[in-house]
């Protein structure tokens, strides 16, 4: 299934509007339409749900979600270059592709969207992980997303999905794992990608969990697992004096050993903390 559709392959796209990837703007462009459509295939099926596209570039995932089904896509490109190209696949899907040009970071797409909503991006690397913090920490819990699924450097997908013990464990994967069962789908070489960047990648796909996997206050957690996880080497109860002057009867009361450092220990005992301070 090398074409999925009427348009022209991705190459012949780049090469007519002289597409060239900028670094500056975190660009990798994923031309082999064969694995757009196996990633936009990750999140299931689609045919009655929006989906939010961030940085869409050519359009190769854009391609690969609408021809498999998905009811409407809504594109947030900051490239202006690349409007041209996406202007052709509004045209081949009608009705169906909204593109609208500016930073992901300063739009709000909940006016373009009608849930259920489906978040599925190869994301520029430059704001990858910002974006994933944004959506992981609404205001509300659910979300009004049902799934992220998100292509990263693999080294960053390690850290969502990484278990207590191992120095990928940290911040990311407490965020992701306490309200979404995260998984890696996929893992993609570099010569997948035009230019091709210098690790592997990796599409991570989270499911909203209906509510957190343990009780905590949102705000609460974030700050002390930010402090804990800020200086990994130290001793919690050194890591976390800012927090309370009573830091060590806390971290007893929970069953985390004072001396215990961040990367040790598991999600649960982390909301078990972040309780303390909302007695």
């Amino acid at each position: 299934m090398s074409q999925i559709d009427n348009l022209p392959p991705l190459r012949d796209v780049i090469a007519t509007h002289q597409l060239i990837a900028k670094k500056a703007l975190g660009q990798n462009f994923l031309l082999d339409l064969n694995l757009t459509a196996r990633i936009a295939r990750i999140p299931g099926d689609l045919s009655k749900m929006d989906v939010l596209e961030v940085g869409p570039g050519p359009g190769g995932l854009t391609r690969g979600l609408l021809s498999e089904g998905a009811r409407r896509v809504l594109a947030i490109e900051k490239d202006a270059r690349c409007l041209p190209a996406l202007a052709e696949i509004a045209a081949a899907y009608p009705g169906r592709l909204e593109v609208i040009e500016g930073d992901a970071l300063e739009i709000d797409p909940l006016a373009h969207l009608e849930p259920p909503i489906a978040i599925c991006a190869n994301l520029p690397y430059n704001v990858g992980t910002e974006l994933l913090i944004r959506w992981l920490t609404p205001p509300a819990w659910p979300p009004v997303w049902s799934s992220l699924t998100l292509m990263f450097q693999k080294e960053v997908a390690e850290r969502i999905v990484a278990q207590p013990g191992g120095k990928a464990y940290g911040r990311l994967a407490i965020l992701s794992q306490w309200r979404t069962d995260a998984r890696i789908a996929l893992t993609l070489p570099p010569g997948a990608f035009t230019p091709p960047p210098k690790v592997s990648s990796a599409v991570v796909h989270l499911t909203a969990l209906p509510e957190p996997r343990y009780p905590a206050n949102p705000k609460t957690l974030e700050r002390i697992v930010a402090m804990a996880f800020n200086q990994r080497r130290k001793m919690l109860r050194a890591a976390l004096k800012g927090a309370a002057p009573d830091i060590e009867d806390r971290l007893r009361s929970v069953g985390i050993p004072p001396t215990e450092r961040a990367e040790q220990v598991p999600l649960e005992a982390f909301c078990a903390l972040a309780r303390t301070f909302d007695r």
